[in-house]
């Protein structure tokens, strides 16, 4: 084994909780067992089903199937956590914030890697499409970071929301030497805002191109994908959500402001499975992807907003554009030929990946270099070696969940955090290795390039980064 994925980055003396184990409960232990110098027998496992069975038995975990929900959340995790434990959330359908107040009460880490609500907290129709929206979600969170000196709870924290707002960083680091920029490491998050707008981003999507193909086809009335198809389903339904830059002119047609929080984002009335995007990758070109709202689309665009007098003088768009695996695009599509209601099967792509990358990264646009991707490019093939019960996509997810364990400990009392607010060298230390091939790459691509070859469009030649022009209905 490399020395790199055999470190023992941190030593933890207190008791982990992992809550929810499905496909990245699974992926992440190993690398738990890995890299935490503790005692096997101080983790355990919650989770709602038997799907992890057979993994948490094979690598020695005690898993004890119980359901957490809002009468019984208390009561159970009271009588399995204390003083200097780690609640790792990994489930779907808990509120985030129930277990983040509980935690603090307890004296207890935590980690998740997006801010989830109640069962039926995506869909509630009883709630507008502001009050169900990523947005909503967040600033619940936000609303927690009262003591900075409060037990650490890391808030969404996997590769995307997670490690993405930390790719962001480093590329922006990278444009600046590119580009002749003198600059240091930025010391806080005006500086990183500061560094953004001189550069001159105006764009950034989280651009991500998932090509694994399995041996085995997606059948009609199956929904299949690489990673949590209810959490993928989830968010899907949620309204289309970004970050909303300054240089925009006007709303789009559907789109929409929030009457509270921070205002960093609009949503449009539209589930974000049904609204793509134009973007970019190096392996595949230009491409349509899902916008499926994020919590990283809004926090990237929050942390780099830079205010003057009161108003946000600089920020830049942000958000998801995703492609997955060719099978879930047709779950998605057959999902919304059926009004939104969900497959009567499911399958989780596993041993039947024959082949493909997960091709995961940043693309920051409108500086003097035109568009530039900064990510990871990983294959199934890199993942299977790398660590047993991963694929391309959730080993991305996994290892940042991983660090972002890791950095909780080596910080005990920071309170509420966002992944923008963490050290991103270390975060990328420890993920690295895991993340196959890193790569840079420039582009002249632009949304604009051949539109209106066809059929004439409205389309703004002049400034071709304002969000009407990534738009595709």
């Amino acid at each position: 084994m490399p020395q790199d994925i055999a470190t023992k980055h941190v030593r933890f003396s207190g008791r982990l909780l992992i809550v929810g184990f499905g496909s990245i409960g699974q992926g992440v232990l190993p690398l738990l067992l890995r890299h935490i110098d503790m005692p096997k027998e101080n983790i355990s496992i919650l989770t709602a089903d038997e799907r992890g069975n057979k993994v948490a038995a094979k690598l020695g975990v005690r898993e004890e199937i119980l359901p957490l929900t809002q009468e019984n959340y208390r009561e159970v995790l009271t009588a399995r956590l204390g003083k200097g434990d780690f609640l790792l959330n990994l489930s779907v359908e808990v509120s985030s914030v129930a277990l983040i107040q509980l935690c603090r009460e307890l004296g207890v880490l935590y980690l998740d890697t997006c801010v989830e609500p109640w069962a039926g907290g995506y869909t509630d129709l009883s709630l507008s499409p502001s009050q169900r929206s990523n947005y909503a979600l967040r600033e619940s969170a936000l609303a927690l970071q009262t003591d900075d000196t409060a037990p650490t709870a890391v808030v969404a924290h996997g590769a995307n929301p997670g490690l993405v707002s930390h790719f962001v960083k480093q590329a922006l680091l990278n444009l600046a030497a590119v580009t002749g920029l003198d600059t240091d490491m930025p010391a806080d998050r005006a500086g990183w805002a500061k560094l953004a707008q001189t550069l001159g981003v105006k764009v950034i999507h989280i651009a991500e191109r998932d090509t694994q193909v399995a041996n085995r086809p997606k059948a009609v009335g199956e929904f299949v994908n690489t990673w949590s198809i209810d959490g993928f389903v989830g968010e899907g339904c949620q309204p289309a959500e970004l970050g909303w830059g300054t240089h925009e002119k006007a709303l789009p047609p559907d789109g929409a402001t929030h009457e509270f929080g921070s205002g960093a984002a609009i949503y449009l009335n539209r589930p974000g499975a049904s609204t793509r995007v134009r973007t970019w990758t190096p392996n595949e070109g230009p491409f349509h992807g899902f916008l499926i709202t994020h919590n990283e689309a809004i926090s990237i665009a929050d942390y780099f907003t830079l205010i003057e007098n009161g108003a946000a003088a600089y920020r830049p768009t942000v958000h998801y554009a995703y492609h997955p695996c060719d099978d879930a695009v047709l779950s998605v599509h057959e999902l919304a030929g059926k009004n939104w209601e969900m497959q009567e099967r499911q399958r989780l792509m596993e041993d039947e990946i024959v082949s493909g990358i997960d091709e995961l990264g940043v693309l920051l646009m409108g500086h003097a270099k035109g568009a530039y991707w900064y990510g990871s490019q990983l294959s199934i093939e890199q993942a299977r070696a790398l660590c047993p019960y991963n694929n391309a996509t959730s080993l991305q997810v996994t290892a940042a969940v991983l660090a972002g364990v890791i950095w909780a400990m080596e910080n005990p009392r920071r309170g509420v955090v966002e992944a923008d607010g963490i050290d991103h060298a270390r975060v990328l230390e420890i993920t690295t290795p895991y993340l196959g091939t890193m790569a840079g790459a420039y582009s002249d691509w632009t949304p604009l390039v051949k539109r209106g070859e066809l059929f004439a469009e409205d389309v703004d030649a002049a400034d071709p980064w304002q969000f009407k022009n990534f738009r595709v209905v």
